[in-house]
Parts: structure tokens; C-alpha cells; sequence
């Protein structure tokens, strides 16, 4: 997808938008509209969006810091279209994850889950992490129900079915796990066989 330079769109934004309105002053207001329009286009473009593009291209490569540096660039998240607000929302939860802050991170989880997403693959997007969160926390339970959330969606997505291949084997070994443990209750508490009372005497 063909992007632009946030920091050249800033630019672009006040020299449009900044023409316009010089031209509109010192000629006319239709000789300034073109310009004026393609600022406006450009402004609506950057609300709309916000940088959540280029935030996620740092963030496939790791560099955290430059993700939520660049981030920080969306002054006003609320207005984003709902895929780029739930992305924004995602980013956030996974530098609070890359930080340990489960409980920051459920919270930004939380604002993208409650979102009316487009598609399955976005929502998938969501649970993966919702599941790995439950599961870092030891909610087996709620681990378990957004897993079977996550296994209804139709997802199309190579990099999400590549987690999701990763997840059904965490949540194999969880199985395992909570079974053994299960079986080792049971043999703990199996009564070893009659015992004799002793004599009273």
C-alpha cells in the first residue's frame, strides 16, 4: 500500500492548507479551492488514519519504542476509521505486553474487542492476544472461551493463521498439562489399599 511520510504530510498539510488560504486572500476563493481541497483531503486522510500504518511496520520489526514514539503521532484516535482504531488500540496493548503490564494491556485489548470490527480476521487480530494474556495470567477458563471464539472465525489472513497454528499447540500443551496435574490429584488422594484398624486395648 502506497504511503506517505507522516512528517511530509504534516508539511504538506500546512503548505496546502496554508496556500489556500493566502490565495483565497490575495486572489480568489476558486483560484485557492484546488489547493485548499487537496489540503483538506490530505488533513482528512491523516484523521482518519493516523499513523497507525507506519506504527505497525515498526512494530514487525521489534522496535517497540519507535512504534509507540510514532504512535503517539495520532492526536486524535477517536476519530479514526474502526480498523486503524482497533489497530492503534492493539499496538498499544502489545507495548504494554512487551513491557509486562498485562493488566495495561488487557485494557487496551479491551477498548479494541469492544469495537464493531469489519471482518473475522480482524477480529482474531484481538483474541490471539486476549488468549495469550489469559494464559500468561493463568485463566485457563477464559483462555479457553475466547480460544473457541477465536476457532469459529473465518480467518484469511496468513499471519494470523500462523498464530493460531502456535496457539492450538500452547493450548494442547495446556490440556496436557491440566490433565496431568489432574491425574496427579486423583493418585494423591487414591486410598492405598485397606488398612487394619489397631487393636484397642
Amino acid at each position: 500500500m502506497f504511503t506517505i511520510n507522516i512528517y511530509l504530510k504534516f508539511a504538506l498539510i500546512l503548505i496546502f492548507l496554508g496556500g489556500g488560504i493566502a490565495l483565497s486572500f490575495t486572489v480568489s476563493f476558486w483560484y485557492a479551492f484546488p489547493v485548499l481541497l487537496v489540503g483538506a483531503l490530505l488533513f482528512a486522510s491523516y484523521l482518519l488514519l493516523g499513523t497507525v500504518q507506519s506504527a505497525a511496520v515498526f512494530m514487525q520489526s521489534n522496535q517497540f519504542e519507535a512504534s509507540e514514539h510514532r504512535l503517539n503521532l495520532t492526536l486524535f484516535p477517536k476519530l479514526l476509521y474502526v480498523t486503524n482504531r482497533a489497530y492503534y488500540f492493539l499496538i498499544k496493548g502489545a507495548i504494554s505486553m512487551h513491557r509486562n503490564d498485562m493488566d495495561q494491556a488487557e485494557l487496551w485489548l479491551d477498548r479494541a474487542q469492544q469495537l464493531k470490527l469489519p471482518s473475522d480476521n480482524e477480529k482474531a487480530m484481538i483474541l490471539i492476544q486476549m488468549v495469550n494474556i489469559h494464559l500468561s495470567k493463568n485463566r485457563l477458563t477464559q483462555a479457553n472461551n475466547a480460544y473457541r471464539e477465536l476457532k469459529k472465525l473465518n480467518v484469511t489472513t496468513d499471519l494470523f493463521k500462523e498464530q493460531m497454528k502456535m496457539l492450538d499447540d500452547m493450548m494442547k500443551q495446556q490440556g496436557r498439562l491440566k490433565m496431568a496435574g489432574q491425574m496427579d490429584k486423583r493418585m494423591m488422594f487414591r486410598p492405598g489399599g485397606k488398612r487394619r484398624m489397631p487393636r484397642m486395648r
